[in-house]
């Protein structure tokens, strides 16, 4: 008889976690969802650069972006380089509580820090300025957005604030190389 009991409540309890596990597990958070999505763009990309206003620095030039999940599935690692440049920002995305947040390491010597909302398709994720460590003398990072169009596809669209709050906006269409 002890040994029914005792199976009954072993049974019990593991339809009980089983069900907690799955309300769980059904119910993420939309940054949770977004931070999913974009660690499905992990791998490497290239693709040209378009600036407005031109930038003639950068304008047209080839891009490389490496994104790599890391911290035991946490973060999300973003590196850009372009040619005739020794190395570029890095960028972190990763979760924060109930938020998706994206730190710019930036080489105008600043970290901004944007937060992610995921639009209604699921494709888009677009990040907000909500800080800036650092000095903003050469100004900063001030938004972004990342497009998936399919596994292999996927844009970025980056707006940089000069000093005197001038925006220049890049656009990245790029395509997986690896």
């Amino acid at each position: 008889m002890k040994l029914l009991r005792f199976m009954l409540s072993a049974v019990v309890l593991i339809s009980l976690s089983i069900v907690t596990f799955a309300k769980v597990d059904g119910q993420k958070s939309e940054a949770q969802k977004s931070f999913d999505n974009l660690k499905s763009l992990a791998g490497s990309w290239e693709g040209h650069v378009t600036t407005v206003p031109q930038e003639a620095e950068i304008e047209g030039k080839l891009m490389q972006v490496t994104l790599r999940v890391t911290s035991m599935g946490n973060a999300l690692v973003h590196e850009m380089t372009g040619a005739g440049r020794p190395d570029d920002p890095i960028t972190m995305l990763y979760l924060d509580g109930d938020r998706l947040l994206l730190t710019h390491y930036c080489d105008a010597g600043n970290r901004p820090r944007m937060v992610g909302r995921m639009s209604p398709d699921g494709k888009t994720v677009e990040f907000d300025f909500l800080d800036v460590a650092g000095s903003t003398e050469y100004g900063h990072m001030h938004h972004a957005v990342f497009t998936v169009i399919d596994a292999n596809h996927h844009i970025e669209d980056w707006t940089y604030m000069m000093p005197g709050d001038k925006p220049v906006h890049a656009h990245f269409d790029l395509q997986r190389t690896k």
